[in-house]
């Protein structure tokens, strides 16, 4: 017991420092007239225009090559390798580590307001926010230090219901309109895009309960958990509908990869993590797969790989 209080408290300050220092993400569109594009002879589109925004499961802390110390921003996260996937004429990528949707319009360090990347010649967005509108990094922050008072129970979920009210619920509803806003804003700026809001994806597992010890979460409060981050989603997918936009689901494509997997099968790494990324986000494998994710529904209803028009509003 002594030995187990002695690493439940470097776990504590390990994981308070990590989250604080890291800004963590979340546990967890059509556009009207779309812009015009000329055809090779395998009936493929040109000059696409994409801007990508959002958080730090959109700018990929951790994973090599970092390319923008401030925000934590990786080479090889979703947008970069979906875009390597597409025929562009442009390519911005301003996500930030920590953002909220508020730094849509605010400058972030030396990061400018994510909105200002776009124009009207944008085409395509995929914005990926909400996460630290609920507070990720200190939700996972308290559930980490209580799983210490009781491994198989749940903790953190009484600490958030207590009273009769789901505070995490609470937090989500009073995020929709935020990020109903910050759709909004995207039409404006870019009114020929077609705009793809992000989910996200898989952290727990997504059936039973967790693997504490080794993920510093208890096992009762792992169901609270995952049911926390598909009301988040199913938040977001509302949103993107009302607003004509398109939701790209990346929680089910990464199922089977959560954070109590081994190393070579999970796609978000735990506290510790072994492969480059931080803790509680995807790691490479995990960014690729939410590419995948954007591209399949960039071409659901295009011509070819991603690169069609006349995708209408989502119904």
């Amino acid at each position: 017991m002594g030995g187990q209080a002695a690493s439940g408290g470097r776990a504590r300050r390990k994981v308070l420092g990590t989250l604080a220092a890291g800004g963590a993400a979340a546990l967890l569109a059509a556009g009207t007239a779309p812009a015009q594009a000329h055809q090779d002879g395998h009936g493929r589109h040109h000059g696409e225009r994409y801007v990508a925004l959002g958080d730090s499961y959109t700018s990929g802390p951790g994973i090599p090559d970092q390319v923008d110390a401030n925000c934590a921003r990786s080479n090889r996260n979703y947008p970069s390798v979906a875009a390597g996937k597409l025929r562009l004429t442009s390519f911005k990528d301003v996500s930030c580590g920590g953002a909220t949707t508020e730094h849509m319009w605010q400058q972030q360090g030396t990061n400018p307001p994510q909105l200002d990347a776009l124009d009207k010649r944008t085409t395509i967005v995929t914005v990926g926010i909400g996460g630290n509108d609920i507070g990720f990094g200190e939700i996972v922050g308290t559930c980490t230090q209580l799983s210490f008072t009781d491994p198989n129970g749940n903790p953190c979920e009484k600490r958030y219901t207590a009273g009769g009210t789901d505070q995490l619920a609470a937090r989500i509803a009073n995020t929709a309109p935020k990020i109903e806003k910050v759709i909004d804003a995207i039409h404006d700026r870019a009114p020929r895009a077609r705009v793809y809001v992000v989910g996200y994806p898989v952290i727990v597992p997504d059936s039973g309960t967790g693997c504490w010890p080794y993920v510093q979460l208890a096992n009762g409060d792992v169901p609270y958990m995952r049911d926390t981050g598909k009301r988040l989603n199913s938040m977001l997918r509302s949103v993107a509908r009302e607003s004509h936009a398109r939701f790209v689901n990346t929680y089910t494509p990464t199922i089977g990869h959560d954070v109590c997997q081994a190393p070579d099968v999970r796609w978000v790494e735990p506290l510790q993590p072994t492969s480059p990324a931080a803790p509680y986000h995807p790691n490479a494998k995990g960014e690729a797969a939410m590419a995948g994710a954007v591209l399949r529904e960039i071409g659901r209803r295009g011509h070819g790989y991603g690169y069609g028009y006349g995708y209408g509003h989502d119904h």
